[in-house]
Formats: structure tokens, sequence, C-alpha cells
């Protein structure tokens, strides 16, 4: 008997409501119900990245592992909220809004690969890429035939086998990028070495994907998978010869320094489009068009960053998480079922690790690489992430994998990304480089002849008149390779994609960001102001960048600091100076930065509070006249910053004001108390027997640009007096932990310990003046812990009260 059971199709959905008011349920509608989507999504995916930060996973897990929890595997069980939030007649439009981000997101990772770079990979890289794409390949067509014997009986052979290689062979590149910098082994040989390698693996995975879907039409004659494949080859050549001279064009109308036609950027974003278009119609896939697009963008100019900046934090932020929503309602971990399923699943949880670390662990022991080395490669290779979400989702939507093989699959890509952080942690351990022969560790050193090595950082442009008339000032005769500067652009590591563009343009931690031999893509205002200097004076500069998280960018500085043998470490204050002379805060986050650094570097600090010293530019040579005042109380600190004065003195257009302050007859003997809130890094005893006052004199006596003075002050009212006097002076150098009386007596109030009593003073609402300030702090290679007990001398005055915090 025939059934005639009638199917009725869901009407489609209205675009708005005319609310709750009229009777509506937003719900039931495209628009508003997409953005709780949107919402929810963005949502949960933050908490969980939150919850996975301490764990150093990548943000991609996170993602998928939110997807997966709004699906059938978790929430999605309860009926009335799958119903409510996920209808079935929803997903034509969430699943069109996730393809359009991935679509942009797709041109953003082709940005990202260099071809330049790809055609200079070593040899020892590409053969580590080539055997951690072939063994896992190989692997997985065996693998393979195991999953079409049991759980996914019917499929079409070949393609159900090019797929499941893919998916075993696929390294994620911007994850793996994320991953070595969390680990801070961007700097190390095995990071050059999985960065070039994972860049191969991902070009090499696309032409596969590109193969894997023309095998997998439903046409029945074989000749259309080959027309297919042609098309798709034919679409590349014409990229290549005839959209490539066109962007060409469009970057030489794009100079440096200005912004960049609107227009040109908007006919990117329409031919991405085009682009996809053409792909889907071929039969490819439209994601594979925008990829391709990306990549032959010339990375060079400001026309590849102004397309980054135009279109990653609303796709990044907003659109690409549904696509991982899209794939969590298709995973229904539920499915995993019975003894084989679960075998199955260990079977492609083993081979894809085995694949890929045994293979990539062969080839580089081939390559002379130490076993420990090799075996961290091994494990960094098998990071996965969207790419291989992208080859599932297409199997999926092309029938080749069915429910069981594709939840099997997205927990093999989530298993080997989470595990590869804690695995390479164990595994692998890079020793911590000795710099020999560090003698040098303060500015203050019996051999004044000696080379000077500084290490001066800055977050961006803002920064650099100051930090270059900073170098001036201290390049002091005109001896050839005495002073030598490290110039380290501090830049922040985040979960957007132009950082890996970053990393991959800087290519390395403490390497320089450019190449005086090439025309560098990273021509911009860093590199022309400090080339511009160099070829100016005889100073020697070293451009550095340092790329990692805020948390952990003071060991990136500190490394380099050990590594380079500075004698001191300049950073920029966390605030800026506004208009109407007072201060700012640009990001508290530098504050730590400047903190950590201060309690953990190998040698002298200099925290540089800036006015304008100089000037909005670099002053010349021979135009430098300025007035600089040492600020002397006693102590290590300030016998530091006596010592960087007197180099600095030794520049014909400074003019040195050294000020030596004395307790009046009042104060000797006063009470003392120990402040026990004190942790600073500090040696016990008094310092000032150190300094010898008629030597310092017997020194100065030749040069008639350096004054000295002292000043008798009974108070702290006489002495900011005293201080006010020289307000007029470019540039204040003072320690950070004063010693004796005077400098106890100083009860500043200031948010802002790091500055010292004396620095604060200084940067105060209530002091006028127009002087930069350079607090240091001297290098005294011990470390107290912040329970320990602080020497500074607290003096209880005879006019007033000074209470110990």
């Amino acid at each position: 008997m025939a059934n005639n059971t009638t199917v009725t199709c869901p009407s489609p959905m209205k675009a708005t409501s005319n609310g709750v008011f009229q009777g509506d349920n937003p719900l039931d509608f495209a628009l508003p119900l997409a953005i709780l989507q949107i919402c929810l999504v963005f949502a949960l995916t933050r908490i969980l990245a939150y919850f996975l930060r301490p764990l150093r996973q990548p943000r991609v897990i996170a993602e998928i592992v939110g997807g997966i929890l709004l699906g059938p595997s978790a929430l999605g069980r309860n009926k009335n909220f799958i119903d409510a939030i996920f209808p079935a007649r929803s997903l034509t439009v969430l699943d069109t809004l996730a393809n359009l981000g991935l679509l942009f997101f797709l041109f953003l990772v082709g940005l990202e690969l260099d071809p330049k770079s790809l055609r200079r990979t070593g040899k020892k890289a590409l053969s580590i890429a080539l055997a951690g794409i072939t063994l896992p390949f190989v692997l997985g067509i065996g693998t393979s035939f195991a999953l079409k014997g049991t759980i996914s009986k019917g499929v079409d052979g070949g393609p159900f086998l090019v797929f499941m290689g893919v998916a075993l062979s696929i390294t994620a590149f911007p994850v793996l990028a994320r991953i070595l910098a969390e680990l801070k082994l961007l700097t190390t040989d095995i990071g050059r070495m999985a960065m070039s390698a994972a860049a191969v693996n991902d070009v090499a995975a696309w032409i596969l994907l590109a193969l894997a879907i023309s095998l997998s039409g439903s046409g029945h004659s074989p000749l259309v998978s080959l027309w297919v494949f042609l098309c798709g080859c034919a679409f590349v050549l014409v990229c290549i010869f005839a959209v490539r001279p066109v962007f060409k064009w469009m970057v030489q109308r794009c100079p440096e320094g200005e912004p960049v036609d609107e227009l040109y950027v908007c006919a990117t974003l329409v031919s991405v489009l085009a682009a996809g278009f053409v792909t889907d119609t071929i039969g490819i896939h439209a994601l594979f068009g925008a990829f391709v697009l990306g990549i032959i963008v010339p990375k060079e100019g400001p026309f590849a960053g102004a397309l980054v900046e135009k279109v990653e934090d609303l796709v990044s932020g907003l659109f690409l998480p549904l696509y991982f929503v899209s794939s969590g309602l298709k995973t229904d971990i539920t499915t995993i079922r019975g003894a084989q399923s679960w075998g199955l699943l260990v079977l492609v949880f083993s081979t894809a690790c085995f694949g890929k670390v045994a293979g990539t662990v062969a080839v580089s022991l081939l390559c002379k690489v130490p076993f420990q080395e090799a075996l961290a490669l091994g494990f960094l290779m098998n990071t996965k992430g969207l790419v291989e979400l992208i080859v599932l989702n297409i199997g999926k939507d092309r029938k080749v994998l069915n429910d069981e093989t594709f939840a099997i699959m997205v927990l093999m890509a989530v298993f080997t990304t989470f595990i590869t952080t804690p695995i390479v942690m164990a595994v692998y351990k890079p020793a911590k480089r000795l710099s020999k022969d560090y003698k040098y560790k303060t500015i203050e050193r019996k051999d004044p002849n000696s080379q000077l090595r500084l290490l001066t950082c800055f977050h961006g442009t803002r920064n650099l008149p100051t930090m270059i008339n900073l170098i001036e000032a201290s390049r002091g005769t005109e001896k050839r390779g005495r002073l030598c500067v490290y110039a380290m652009h501090l830049m922040e590591l985040n979960e957007r994609p132009s950082a890996i563009l970053m990393v991959h343009k800087a290519r390395n931690n403490g390497l320089p960001f450019w190449n005086k031999g090439q025309q560098s893509a990273n021509n911009n205002q860093v590199v022309v102001a400090f080339e511009t200097f160099e070829q100016l004076s005889r100073v020697a500069i070293r451009p550095m960048t340092a790329i990692s998280s805020i948390t952990s960018m003071h060991e990136d500085i500190c490394t380099s600091a050990d590594s380079e043998r500075a004698a001191m470490i300049i950073l920029p204050f966390h605030k800026h100076q506004r208009l109407d002379g007072t201060f700012e805060t640009t990001r508290s986050e530098y504050r730590l930065i400047n903190q950590q650094v201060l309690q953990n570097a190998p040698c002298s600090v200099g925290i540089i509070v800036d006015r304008g010293l100089g000037g909005s530019s670099h002053v010349s040579a021979s135009n430098v006249d300025s007035v600089f005042t040492v600020l002397f109380f006693g102590g290590s600190d300030d016998r530091e910053a006596l010592a960087y004065g007197l180099r600095m003195a030794e520049h014909p257009g400074i003019n040195l004001n050294i000020i030596h302050f004395l307790p009046s007859p009042e104060l000797q003997g006063e009470i003392v108390r120990v402040d026990v809130n004190d942790g600073s890094n500090t040696s016990a005893g008094p310092m000032e027997n150190k300094f010898n006052i008629a030597e310092l004199k017997q020194k100065i006596s030749n040069y008639s640009s350096i004054k000295y003075e002292e000043r008798v002050v009974g108070n702290a009212a006489e002495t900011t007096a005293s201080i006010h006097e020289f307000s007029q002076c470019n540039l204040f150098l003072v320690g950070r932990r004063p010693q004796g009386q005077i400098a106890s007596a100083l009860n500043v109030k200031s948010d802002c310990p790091e500055l010292g009593p004396v620095g604060c003073l200084l940067t105060s609402p209530d002091f006028s003046t127009t002087a930069s300030v350079l607090v240091v702090q001297q290098h005294h290679g011990l470390t107290l812990s912040n329970s320990s007990v602080g020497l500074s001398k607290v003096v209880v005055l005879p006019e007033e009260d000074s209470e110990t915090s």
C-alpha cells in the first residue's frame, strides 16, 4: 500500500518584524534572529577563550568548542532551544553570513602569505614540509579504507580517499604562528623552520583541496572533474597574469604616508566577491577564489595594510565565529557510540598524530636536527585550524563524509591542536643563551671609553622623535664605535589576522625589521626615521622587533638586553603629555611592561617621560643646543644617572648642570625609621661613601659645559624650590631610588612608584616645567622579594610628620 504522506516545507522567513507590541515574535524573522545568533556566538566564544587562556590555547579552539556546544552535541539537544535560536528555516541565512565572512577571512589569510618568501624557503624546511604532507596523506588514505568498510559504507571511494588524506595532512599556518609566539619560539631555529614549512604546507593543502573538490562533483563522467580542475588552473593563471598587474598599478598609486583611495579598497573587495563567484561557478568553491586573490595582492606599500584594516575586525570578530557555529550544528558527537566507533576515533587520533610527527621527525633527523627539536617540530606541524574545518564541511556538504565520520574528524582537529602547546612545552625547553663577557651591565664603570650599548624600546611613531633625540644626546664624542643602539619596536600579538601578517613581515623576534640590501615591504615611517638618523650620525643602529602578548613582552625585552649585552634599557613612560600639559594614560598595559622590566632586567633601566625632548623631529648634531640637569641626592641610582649625564655632556651641543643636594645641619642625626613596605631592588647600607666629590670636581674641571653646584636644604619645600630653579632645562636625569635624608623627606603622592619620589615630583601637575624626565635604576645583580625589608630612610622633620605608607 502506497504511503501518501504529505511533506510541508516551512515558509520562508521575512526580514524584519513589526515589533512585539504588534504581536510579532522577533525570533520568527531573519534579521533579529541573525543578530541574536551573532551576539550569542560572540559571547560564548569569548568566554571560552578567556577560560582557555591560562592553558595557552589559541582562540580557534574556543570557537570550535563553542560551535560544538551550541549544536546537537550539547545545548542543541534541547528541542526548545534549537527551535527558538537555530530553527531549520534560519540555517540558510546563517550559512550565507558565515560563508560570506569566511570568504573575506580567507582573503586576509591569502594576504598573510607572501609568494616571495615561499621561493626563499630553504631545502631543510621544504623537505620537512613535504614529509609532513606525504606520510599523513598516505596514512589518511589507509585510514579511509578502515572507515569505508565500517561506518562510511556507500560513499564515493575516490573523493573520500582524497578528503581523508587532505584532512590529516593540513597544518594551520595562522594558528601555528600564534602558538610559536606564545611559547617564545619565534626567535629559535625551530620556530623559523616551523613557520617556513607551515607556509609551504598551507599552499599545498589548498592545491590538494581544489583537487578533492574537483573529484567530488556529482557528474557521472570523469571528464567533468577534469574540466573543473583545468578551469581552476586557468583561473589561477588569469589572476597571476591579468589581475595582479592591476593590483600593482593600484599599489603604485598609493604612496606611503597617505590614505589609500576608497575606490581602490572597494574595487578590491568587490573583486574578492567576483573571484568567489567565478570559482563557485567552476565548481571548486567560492573560498578558493578569495584565497588566490589574497595571495596575488602585492604586499609592498600601505595598500595591503589598508585592506586588512578595513576588513579584519568586522569579519574575524563577528562573522567568522558564525562559521564555527554552522560547523558545530552539523557535529553530533552522540553519533559516536559503541566500541567500534570509539575504536575508529582512537585510530584516527593515532594516525593523525603519528603521520605528522613521524614524518617530520624522520626527515628532521636526516637533516641533522637534534631529536628534541625534531620531536617538538613534529607536534607543532600537527596543528589544525580553520582550513581543517573548511575541508571537513565541504566534504560533509558534498555527501563525502557522513555524520559520524564528520564528528570524529572534528574531534581530531580539536584534540591535535589542544595537545600541541602542552606537549611542546614538555619536550622542548630551549637552553637559555648566557652572554659571555657581559661585563658592563651599567653605565657607571671604571673605563668610560668602553663601548656603550643601549636598548631603546618604543611602541609606535609617537615615541620616535624623543627616542632618536635621546640617542643623539647619548652619542657623546665623535669616537667611532663608542655607542651602539638596539632600537626595539614593541608590537602586540593578538588574535587579529594583521598580527600574523606582522609576524610574517618581521619574520622573527629580535631580528632586524629591514634589510638594507633590499627594498623591504616594511618601508614605513619607523624604518625611514632610523635609516635617516643612522646616515646623519655615526651611531650604529640595530633595529629589532619584539612581537608577543602584553603579559610576556617584558621577557622579550630582558632576553634581548641580555643577548646583546646592553648596559641600559630605555622604556617610554605609559603616559603621554596632552596639549594642556597634563599627562594622559596611553595604555595601562604599558605600565605593567615597565614594572616587569624594572624587576627582571639584567642591566640598568631608564624610563623616559616625554615632554617633547628636542621637539617633534630629529635635531641634527650641529643644531643641538640643550641643557640637561642631574639631580643628585645619593645612592646607586643617582650615580647611574650622573654617569649617563656625564656621557651626554661630551656632546658639543649639550650643557650639563649637576645639582648635589646636601642636608642642612638641622637634618643631621634625625630619627630614622625602616620602611617595611618598600620591596624595591636595592642593596643594603648607605651608598654615598662610594661617591667621591673631589674626584668628580677634578674630572669636570676641564669641561666648560659642565657646572657643578651644591645645594644645602632643610626640608622638602626647600628641595622643591631649588629644583624649580632649573625647570627651564630640556631634560632632568634622576635616580629612581635616591638615598639620604633629603630624598626620604620628599613626600610626593603619586600612583607611579616606578618613577621614584623625585620622578613623581617632576611629573606632578603642581610642578610646572617643559623638561622631559629620565628616571634611572642601576643594576645591582640581586633581586629582593617583596617580603624583604627595604632599608630606605624616612626622616621625621621638625616642621611636619612624614608618615610611612
